[in-house]
């Protein structure tokens, strides 16, 4: 079996440059999640930026603790969807291969 290593570079360029456009198509995505039916949101990029919190303010009667415990869960919950999305956007160009680097 024969390599033929322009060919493969070949691919790996092109592989490299689908990868940097779904990375600049992911930092122009906007994903929000919200807590405590809309008091609370976060917005991260699809890179998992964190690009804003909003709080209602309702939610500032429910008291501190409450306040804490909706941003983290905001938080979390929004940086999870940008991590599946990552990885799922990834994957569709790598075809699933787990490619070094690629921490998704």
């Amino acid at each position: 079996m024969s390599f033929d290593m322009g060919s493969i570079l070949k691919q790996a360029k092109k592989l490299q440059e689908q990868m940097k456009k779904v990375q600049e198509e992911l930092a122009e995505e906007r994903i929000v999640h919200s807590t405590a039916g809309g008091l609370v949101k976060c917005t991260v990029s699809g890179m998992g930026e964190v690009l804003g919190i909003s709080i209602a303010p309702e939610a500032l009667a429910e008291g501190h603790e409450f306040l804490e415990d909706m941003v983290l869960v905001a938080v979390r919950e929004a940086l999870t969807k940008a991590h599946q999305l990552q990885s799922e956007r990834f994957h569709s160009i790598t075809g699933g291969m787990n490619l070094p680097g690629l921490d998704l």
